[in-house]
């Protein structure tokens, strides 16, 4: 918990909103709360305003600092039905169906978040990760510049001998099932810049894979062979400070000793603290095993790649789970014009110059 507790330092000195449009969730209520108690910025949940009262009273959860709002009832619906269908007309969209989707609370976060009604949005503890990412990729879209958005967990483990300090970012744990060389080279860049936003240390990058330089020959193998050298060039030409290295087996990536007798030009200088899968059956199986066996505490995934921040939980999380991924967001939003550079400078519906 120290490094969340240290981006809660941050984020006192800096608050932002954040929007939860799962506002019904009992742990959502509990993280909303929790995020107002800690003075990180003011928490907004979605919902219908009568239930949330219910659950909160059924739960004795105080209201006091929570921006409840419901969208059938906010002053902006007319608005962002306007724009949603602006963005969608060329797929068909009808006023009605526009309507009815800004009436759903995942849809309403999204443009609320787009329109920088709120600083981020976390989401998931009770929907899918399609019925979260839906909304975002068609009413928030991609950052400038970048192709790929890819989820990123956060670990913190209990051994400070792995990652940094115990803290590890793993991804893609959440969006694209077979990336490419191209998408997981920005994958690795994107990640490693989260890390080094977040920590402050250079990220030491791995490209994973079941074979270390070679010591296996497969179409996977060249393809992270060829993604390790794409994200060197990447990071080179965005003047990112990263090592980066692969492909490598988990144990040479963890354990720098164990690597160089497996690879004496191992280029990381200590354990990776940046673990970047070949695909997302590997990347989300090693998070959630990690959080489970490992009793690693488990943050996100954060979605990278994004023209605003944004988190998705899985389902299930614990009130502590979803403030996590807030404090998280939270920083991102702090400055994340560094991170992504022109993020946020148009809004839906406008064309993005």
């Amino acid at each position: 918990m120290r490094f969340i507790a240290s981006l809660i330092e941050k984020l006192q000195r800096h608050p932002k909103r954040i929007v939860f449009p799962e506002g019904t969730e009992p742990s959502v209520l509990q993280a909303a709360r929790q995020f107002y108690a800690l003075r990180l910025g003011a928490p907004i949940v979605l919902g219908n305003r009568a239930r949330i009262q219910q659950v909160a009273l059924e739960h004795q959860l105080s209201l006091d600092g929570i921006r409840v709002l419901d969208p059938a009832e906010s002053d902006d619906l007319e608005n962002f039905v306007v724009r949603y269908n602006r963005l969608r007309r060329a797929q068909g969209l009808q006023d009605a169906e526009a309507r009815e989707a800004m009436l759903q609370p995942n849809y309403f976060a999204a443009m609320m978040l787009a329109m920088h009604h709120a600083d981020g949005l976390v989401s998931g503890a009770a929907h899918t990760i399609a019925s979260v990412l839906r909304p975002l990729f068609q009413i928030v879209g991609h950052a400038p510049g970048t192709k790929t958005v890819a989820g990123c967990a956060v670990l913190e483990l209990e051994n400070p001998r792995f990652g940094e300090e115990g803290v590890l970012f793993l991804a893609d744990c959440a969006v694209i099932p077979e990336p490419t060389v191209e998408e997981l080279a920005e994958i690795a860049v994107s990640t490693a810049r989260l890390a080094r936003h977040l920590l402050g240390t250079r990220p030491r990058v791995a490209l994973l894979s079941f074979s270390t330089k070679g010591s296996a020959q497969h179409e996977s193998v060249g393809r992270v062979q060829a993604a390790t050298a794409l994200a060197r060039q990447k990071a080179r030409e965005q003047q990112l400070e990263a090592a980066i290295d692969g492909e490598l087996q988990v144990d040479a990536a963890l354990m720098p000793e164990l690597g160089r007798r497996k690879c004496p030009d191992l280029a990381l200088p200590g354990p990776a603290n940046v673990l970047i899968f070949p695909e997302l059956n590997s990347g989300h199986i090693a998070a959630r095993l990690l959080h489970h066996v490992a009793r690693a505490e488990l943050y996100g995934p954060v979605l990278l790649g994004l023209d605003r921040p944004a988190a998705n939980v899985p389902r299930g999380s614990t009130a502590w789970d979803i403030l996590g991924a807030a404090a998280i967001v939270g920083v991102q939003a702090i400055h994340y014009q560094v991170l992504y550079p022109g993020a946020g400078a148009s809004l839906p519906g406008e064309t993005r110059s």
